[in-house]
Order: C-alpha cells, then structure tokens, then sequence
C-alpha cells in the first residue's frame, strides 16, 4: 500500500501542487475540519460514487486515523483504480496551522 504522510500532503499544497484529496470519514467528522480542497465522499458511498473519483493521476485518501482510508484504497484498487495513496495517521495527524 503507497502511503504519504500529513507533513508531505501539507508540504506539497504549500507548494501550491493541485492535489486530488477524497476524505472518507463521515459527515460530522468533516464537520470538524478538513483539509482544504478535499472532497468528501464518506466510505460507505464510495462504491456507489467510483465516477467521483479520478481514474488517472494521484489520489489521496483521507480518514480519522488512516484505518477506514486504506479500506477505501484496498477497495479501489480491486476496482482498477492506481495512484493511490493512503494518508498515514489520518487527520489525528494533521496539523491545521
């Protein structure tokens, strides 16, 4: 499983990359914050919601603590999707400052 940490995922949106980030928590878990040009599509919609989510380029999953988003990348792979990564510790790890 490709990982990336907060810090990198930070590093690179400082550097003004475009990253494509889908955050699979649920709502009131997004309601708490989340990272900035996120989109949210909760876990349990992800099957239903694949054409939401971009087929080419890097995609980086998001969750609490980086549990339920490897399940998703787990899932995503099985479905052919690439360019993967998980965010390692979730967003317990991620620092808003």
């Amino acid at each position: 499983m490709q990982t990336i940490t907060p810090a990198e995922v930070k590093e690179r949106l400082k550097n003004g990359e475009k990253l494509v980030i889908i955050d699979v928590r649920e709502a009131e878990e997004v309601a708490l914050g989340m990272i900035p040009g996120a989109k949210h599509i909760p876990l349990m919609q992800i099957p239903e919601r694949l054409s939401d989510i971009p087929q080419n380029g890097e995609t980086i999953l998001v969750c609490r603590s980086g549990n339920r988003s490897g399940k998703a990348l787990e899932y995503l792979q099985a479905q052919g999707f690439s360019n993967l990564k998980n965010m390692t510790g979730g967003m317990l790890e991620w620092d808003p400052s």
